[in-house]
């Protein structure tokens, strides 16, 4: 009676714990009420085959194999040693990664001491489902299950084996509008050393390492692997390729010769080998890799992170730029199947199938030419640069310098590498397109559509010569706004021509921050871009509001706290050739071109061909800032700006930021085009001039291309 009455008690206890861990574990027992889902063992008997059978499905999961072991009656089940259980169902379950295990209890022989059940789990090849039918033993402890090999799975045996094929899915490609690839599959060198052909020797070992610019230990972490035997080529960096029509150019390249020379010396060494692999390749190189980003091979962090979605330890990631944002798409389903060989290693059947499902390719808007252009350019430079289609809004070129190489990642970076990549005072890993920065005199055009919308500013209105330095009154102490020509009538056709700072001073004091800064906030300011990538957010202060007169005045001319990203002032831009309204920015390649509108009629009709004219005269006008860019056979618009990047008011040895715009005007240009480009410190080197010529240089080649 005192044992009945505590395992009634146990019951009660079981049946609450199961309840849990099937809402934990994700195993119920639907037909006859049971959860087989227990978190550890109550006690040493089982009040019926049912409860004993559910328990032990409940351990599979969390991996408890050794509580599973206790509930076996050994001698029945062929006398099998605790370790070799482990080591079995460990490898079959683990092996097929399972997961959410259900359970369910269907009928119970109490003649056979049997019980029918039905087993459902996912696993990496898909779920696998079946049922079975497990025995059992009463002993004077209670029941004891009786193992063998069906009870993983039903078709299996003792001699049998379970397998996992994985074929790995091609990664989708990135493309440029063209067609052309931005990210895809190449051909490198893997440098491998044949075990037993390899003097293991410290002399050895650090020729290896010095010539694949690694340390000597990494080389003998590799060989010292458990799987590796006499014939085996293990891996130990991926290199360059060097194709053939480098060498017989007329003038090979001096790092094709050295990296030629490289590799010779490492074929002279007992042991060691070179072959081909297929690896990610970014042909643009420095050219695009902020863009395209790069991929590596997934971590242990990684698999633990996603588990689940299909990676392996051969897998690669995308890391950064396209190849990160649009990982889902590019990585494509492994195929895998999960299946059971007998003795001879024959296959006997297959458990669980997934069909291979190749990554899908990614189409940019972007110009591969143009991406090229831009970034030989400016490569010596800290710059950025947006290029778009002002009338559709497509992106055509990202471009951030100095920059580094994709590729590089692929093949293995060295300490050293790394570290000059992060230490170096260029920030080449630094992505400049993303930020905002100081517009300086390219914003007084959305000053100039502000005025005009608001009514504050007159566009006849002549607000006087006053000679290169200005201040409202005596309150502003010693603080004078500066700028750089003379000229008559001070009207804002010719504020734009000359970039007048000081008219623009004025006609910031005139809109009054609340409206300023009300207009800039339905133009975009203070949230994020409609854009694939995520922008930094452009503003007009550090703080809620523009703070005092001096503040409004500076924010007029594109100084004070105002900053921008260099895209968000291109779609502010494409309004002044859209009658007023900004275009809707995609970077995602479609047929027929979407010409849809982020912020529609931000700004009138009157007020957008006003300020157009303007831009074009500063192109195009003698006395304009932007004339070393204009053309004969054509009408461009734009607007240059520098912007002094000072510590403080009293500050006069701040750095310089150069800014150049230009855009074809009309709609049916051949090639249209709007183009921004930012670069760092240009102060004695031409401020915006020497911006205008790159970009110059940038849309001959651009318009002129056939």
């Amino acid at each position: 009676m005192k044992n009945i009455k505590k395992n009634k008690k146990h019951r009660k206890k079981i049946n609450c714990c199961l309840k849990i861990a099937g809402a934990l574990l994700g195993i119920a027992a639907i037909g006859c009420g049971l959860y087989a889902g227990v978190l550890g063992r109550i006690h040493d008997t089982w009040d019926t085959p049912k409860e004993l059978l559910a328990a032990y499905m409940a351990y599979i999961p969390d991996a408890e194999y050794e509580k599973m072991y206790e509930m076996l009656n050994v001698e029945a089940s062929g006398c099998i040693e605790q370790e070799d259980f482990i080591k079995r169902n460990s490898s079959i379950y683990e092996g097929i990664e399972v997961q959410d295990m259900i359970v369910k209890i269907m009928e119970f022989d109490e003649g056979n001491l049997s019980v029918k059940y039905h087993t459902s789990m996912h696993t990496v090849a898909g779920i696998i489902s079946f049922e079975s039918e497990a025995y059992f033993i009463k002993g004077e402890k209670g029941y004891e299950l009786v193992w063998d090999d069906s009870l993983i799975f039903p078709q299996l045996r003792s001699t049998d084996k379970v397998r996992v094929s994985v074929s790995e899915a091609r990664r989708g490609q990135i493309l440029d509008r063209n067609g052309r690839v931005l990210a895809g599959t190449g051909v490198a060198s893997s440098v491998g050393i044949v075990s037993g052909k390899f003097a293991e020797k410290e002399e050895a070992y650090q020729q290896v390492a010095e010539l694949l610019e690694i340390d000597s230990q990494v080389v003998k972490n590799k060989l010292s692997a458990k799987w590796i035997t006499e014939d085996s080529f293990v891996p130990i960096k991926t290199i360059p390729k060097i194709k053939e029509v480098e060498l017989l150019s007329f003038s090979p390249d001096a790092e094709v010769l050295k990296e030629q020379e490289r590799q010779k010396k490492l074929l002279e060494i007992p042991g060691v080998m070179i072959t081909d692999i297929e690896v990610r390749e970014y042909p643009l190189g420095k050219a695009a890799a902020h863009l395209t980003g790069y991929v590596q091979g997934v971590t242990a962090e990684d698999l633990e992170e996603r588990a689940g979605e299909g990676y392996t330890a051969n897998s690669v990631i995308g890391r950064s730029g396209m190849e990160g944002l649009f990982e889902k798409v590019l990585k494509g389903q492994n195929g895998c199947k999960i299946y059971i060989t007998d003795e001879a290693g024959k296959e006997k059947i297959v458990l669980a199938y997934q069909y291979i499902e190749n990554g899908q390719d990614v189409q940019l808007t972007i110009d591969a030419n143009l991406q090229t252009a831009i970034y030989e350019q400016f490569q010596k430079d800290k710059s950025c640069t947006v290029a778009m289609n002002p009338y559709t809004g497509e992106v055509l070129a990202l471009v951030s310098t100095p920059s580094y190489d994709s590729n590089d990642f692929i093949r293995g970076l060295s300490d050293e590498q790394w570290a000059a990549l992060n230490e170096s005072e260029d920030k080449p890993m630094y992505n400049r397109f993303r930020q905002v920065w100081c517009p300086g005199s390219t914003f007084k055009p959305i000053t100039a559509a502000a005025g005009l919308e608001s009514g504050a500013v007159d566009p006849a209105e002549d607000y006087g010569n006053t000679g290169l330095s200005w201040q409202k009154d005596s309150s502003w102490g010693s603080y004078y706004v500066t700028t750089l020509h003379e000229y008559e009538p001070v009207i804002l056709e010719n504020a734009l021509i000359y970039s007048d700072n000081i008219y623009f001073a004025k006609a910031g004091l005139k809109i009054g921050a609340e409206k300023l800064e009300s207009f800039l906030t339905e133009l975009g300011f203070n949230e994020e871009l409609p854009f694939e990538i995520k922008m930094a957010q452009s503003q007009y202060s550090n703080t809620e509001n523009i703070e005092g007169e001096i503040q409004l005045a500076d924010s007029g001319y594109g100084q004070g706290q105002i900053l921008m990203n260099p895209l968000h002032m291109a779609c502010i831009y494409s309004a002044f050739c859209n009658e007023g309204s900004i275009i809707n920015p995609y970077l995602v390649y479609e047929k027929e071109a979407n010409s849809g509108y982020w912020i529609p009629n931000a700004f009138s009709t009157e007020t957008a061909d006003r300020i157009l004219e303007g831009m074009i005269k500063i192109v195009n006008d003698p006395n304009g800032t932007g004339y070393a860019a204009h053309r004969d056979d054509m009408v461009l618009g734009g607007k240059t700006g520098t912007a002094e990047i000072k510590t403080s008011i009293e500050d006069t040895s701040g750095t310089e930021l150069g800014w150049f715009a230009a855009f074809t005007t009309e709609r049916t240009a051949e090639r249209p085009i709007l183009l921004i480009s930012m670069t760092e410190d240009v102060k004695e080197r031409g401020g915006s001039g020497y911006v205008v010529e790159k970009d110059r240089a940038v849309l001959e080649n651009w318009l002129n291309r056939k």
